[in-house]
């Protein structure tokens, strides 16, 4: 048997891996949550599935579990303040929504009214990994927004990729 990596060579490695930063939330009975994330990936288009992950030390597991729902929403560069307080900068729920304009959906859960897109899922199954729960949810209803580009986290910093029309790999 292989001898496993360390955690340290691990997160290094992951570090040099580009991510969109999405800020996670969720809205229901149990109450508003949220938090920022670059750990989120598709799973299939049918059905439209995605998953995300989260701490499983965060105060917030039980909250997205008991709401059976959470909203993806992909951040731009003009977010990067959003970034900080949902990742815990701001302790306080309320004063991290009052940092942006939310939409209200038809699930319940609020998107973020000016993310390059936003995905309303409803929960199918969350299961724990090692540190992390696996959040996997079935997309109920995307919002898009034409323009602008993706906030990216890259070597635990982030990163703006100009696009240029017309051009691949140059």
């Amino acid at each position: 048997m292989e001898t496993a990596v360390s955690k340290t060579e691990f997160r290094d490695a992951m570090a040099r891996v580009c991510a969109p930063v999405n800020v996670i939330t969720t809205n229901g009975p149990s109450g508003r949550g949220g938090f920022t994330a670059t750990a989120m990936c598709s799973v299939t288009d049918e059905p439209p599935t995605l998953l995300v992950c989260m701490n499983s030390r965060s105060a917030q597991t039980g909250l997205f579990v008991e709401n059976r729902r959470f909203c993806v929403n992909v951040l731009t560069g003009e977010h990067k303040d959003l970034a900080a307080y949902f990742a815990g900068q701001q302790a306080d729920m309320d004063a991290r929504y009052a940092a942006a304009e939310w939409i209200d959906l038809k699930s319940g859960n609020q998107a973020l009214a000016d993310a390059i897109v936003s995905f309303d899922c409803r929960l199918v199954e969350a299961r724990l990994v090692g540190t992390h729960n696996i959040f996997i949810g079935e997309a109920v209803e995307i919002r898009t927004r034409k323009d602008g580009h993706a906030l990216l986290y890259f070597d635990r910093n982030y990163v703006h990729v100009p696009t240029q029309a017309g051009s691949f790999g140059g």
